[in-house]
C-alpha cells in the first residue's frame, strides 16, 4: 500500500473531509427552503466582512486553539483527553485567584504573567490526576477526565456561590479584577498605534495562543522528550524496550495537556470578562476535540481548524439573525458533520486517494 504524501495526507485529505461536511449541510439547508449559497455568504461575511466580525472570530478561535492544541498534545501519546472544560475551569481558578491576591496594589506587568502561570499550573494539576491514575492504578483517562468535568464544574458553582462571590449581588460569579491586570484589546492596542480598527472581546490572549502553537511544535517534534512521547504513542512495547519510563511519560504528557486547556481561562478572565462567571468554559473544551481531530494533532492544523470553527461561531450568529429558519442550532450541526467527516469517517477517502497517488 502506498502511504499517502504528507501534502495529500494532512492538506488535501481534511480539505476533502471539510467539503464533504459542508456539501451535506447545504443539503439540509436546501431542504429546510432556504438557498445554502446564501447561507454560506452570510456566514462568511459574519465571520471575516461585518464590522467587527474578524475580532470576534479570532477571539472564538484563541479558545480552540488552547484546548485543541490541549487535545493534540495528549494525542500523540494516544490518551483521549476529553476533560478540556473541567481543566478550563480549574484555570480560571488559579488565573482568578492570583488576581484577586495581587491586583489591589501590584502592577499589571506582574499580575499578568503570575495568573497565566497560575491558570497553566491549575489546568496541569487536574489533569495530572487523571493521568497518574492511568498510569498506576489503570483507570482509563477517558473515563476519569469526564468525571473531573463534572468535578470541576460543581467545584466552581460551589466557589462562585460562596468563599469567592461578589459582593452585593445574586449572581454565582467573582468579582471583577483589576484594569490593570487585564490584557488589553487588540482594538485599543490598534488605536494607540494609530490603526482604526472595530471593537471586539479578541485581546492579547491571541498572540500568546499563537506562542503556544509554536512552544507545542518544538516541544513535540524538535526535542528529546517529544520524540519519546510519540514513540510511545506509536508503540507502547516499542517504548519501554527503549527505556522510555512510560508512566512518568503519561503523567506528564496530561499535565502538559491541562496546562494548554487551562490557558483556555485567560481569553475569559484577562481578557474579554474580566471575571469568572459559571460555565465560563461553555463547550470550548469539548469543541477542542473536534479542532485536533480535524487540525491532525498537529499545531499548524489546530490553528487553521481553531480558525474554521471561530468562523463558524461568529458566522452562524449572523444566520440567525437574517433567516428566520435558521438558528444557531444549524451551526452545531455543521460543527457535528465536520466532527463526522474529520472523525469516524476521516479516512473515507483514503482509497481513492491512495489510487490517485499510485497513478501520478
Amino acid at each position: 500500500m502506498t502511504r499517502l504524501p504528507g501534502w495529500v495526507e494532512y492538506g488535501v485529505l481534511p480539505l476533502i473531509n471539510l467539503l464533504m461536511a459542508f456539501t451535506v449541510a447545504g443539503l439540509v439547508v436546501a431542504l429546510i427552503g432556504e438557498d445554502p449559497f446564501a447561507a454560506l455568504a452570510v456566514m462568511i461575511n459574519g465571520a471575516f466582512v461585518y464590522e467587527g466580525g474578524i475580532g470576534y472570530t479570532l477571539y472564538y478561535a484563541t479558545n480552540f486553539i488552547f484546548t485543541g492544541l490541549a487535545v493534540a498534545v495528549a494525542f500523540q501519546a494516544k490518551l483521549f483527553n476529553i476533560g478540556g472544560e473541567g481543566q478550563a475551569y480549574l484555570g480560571g481558578l488559579g488565573a482568578l485567584l492570583v488576581c484577586l491576591a495581587m491586583d489591589a496594589w501590584a502592577p499589571g506587568l506582574l499580575v499578568i504573567p503570575l495568573a497565566i502561570l497560575g491558570a497553566a499550573l491549575f489546568g496541569a494539576a487536574w489533569a495530572m490526576i487523571p493521568g497518574w491514575l492511568q498510569a498506576y492504578r489503570g483507570s482509563h483517562v477517558v473515563i476519569t477526565t469526564i468525571m473531573f468535568n463534572f468535578i470541576a464544574a460543581g467545584l466552581m458553582v460551589g466557589l462562585l456561590s460562596g468563599a469567592l462571590m461578589r459582593g452585593g449581588q445574586s449572581n454565582p460569579e467573582s468579582r471583577p479584577i483589576a484594569e490593570a491586570a487585564r490584557l488589553p484589546f487588540v482594538h485599543d492596542v490598534l488605536g494607540a498605534l494609530g490603526i482604526e480598527a472595530a471593537q471586539s472581546p479578541l485581546n492579547l490572549a491571541f498572540p500568546v495562543a499563537l506562542l503556544a502553537c509554536v512552544v507545542v511544535w518544538v516541544l513535540i517534534w524538535r526535542t528529546r522528550w517529544g520524540f519519546a512521547l510519540r514513540t510511545m504513542g506509536e508503540s507502547e512495547p516499542a517504548a519501554r524496550y527503549a527505556g522510555i519510563n512510560v508512566p512518568r511519560m503519561i503523567v506528564t504528557a496530561m499535565a502538559l495537556s491541562g496546562a494548554l486547556a487551562g490557558l483556555m481561562a485567560i481569553n475569559t478572565l484577562l481578557g474579554a470578562q474580566g471575571k469568572v462567571t459559571v460555565n465560563f468554559p461553555a463547550g470550548f473544551g469539548f469543541t477542542g476535540i473536534a479542532v485536533a481531530l480535524m487540525g491532525r494533532s498537529h499545531p499548524v492544523g489546530v490553528l487553521m481548524a481553531a480558525l474554521l470553527f471561530g468562523a463558524l461561531y461568529q458566522g452562524g450568529a449572523e444566520l440567525d439573525f437574517e433567516f428566520k429558519t435558521i438558528t444557531r442550532e444549524m451551526v452545531l450541526l455543521i460543527q457535528g458533520l465536520i466532527i463526522l467527516f474529520s472523525g469516524a469517517l476521516a479516512f473515507m477517502f483514503v482509497p481513492w486517494l491512495t489510487r490517485l497517488v499510485e497513478r501520478t
